[in-house]
C-alpha cells in the first residue's frame, strides 16, 4: 500500500479539523525538545521496533522528522509490519515551521 505524502498545510488542516490520527515524531529527544508540533508523540526511529505496542494498527499514523527522510524510513517499516494507514509529512518539521507555524524553531 503506498505511503501518503502529506504537505505541512494538509497536516495543519487535519489538525484544525480535529481529525483523529496519531502524530508520531521519529526524531531524537534533543531535537523534539528544541522544536515539535503540539500533540505529537516522540518515539525515536531506532526505538520503533521495540515500541510497536504503543501504536494502534487501525489508527491513521502521520510521521514527522526534520526533513522527511527518517519519517519515510519509519513509514516503510510500519507498512512492512502491517500498518495500513500511514502518512509522511513532506519536508518534516522544517516545512511545518516555514509554511504553518513560524513559532516552531528551525535548525
Amino acid at each position: 500500500m503506498p505511503i501518503k505524502q502529506l504537505s505541512a498545510t494538509e497536516l495543519k488542516t487535519k489538525l484544525q479539523d480535529k481529525e483523529q490520527f496519531f502524530l508520531l515524531d521519529v526524531r531524537e529527544p534533543n531535537e523534539f525538545e528544541f522544536a515539535h508540533i503540539d500533540g505529537s508523540v516522540l518515539i525515536p526511529l531506532n526505538q520503533i521496533p521495540q515500541r510497536l505496542q504503543e501504536l494502534d494498527m487501525d489508527q491513521e499514523v502521520v510521521l514527522i522528522c526534520h526533513h522527511g527522510m527518517r519519517s519515510m524510513q519509519a513509514a516503510n517499516f510500519l507498512t512492512q509490519v502491517g500498518f495500513k494507514n500511514i502518512s509522511n509529512l513532506v519536508g518534516g518539521i522544517d516545512a511545518w515551521s516555514i509554511e504553518c507555524d513560524s513559532s516552531v524553531a528551525r535548525y
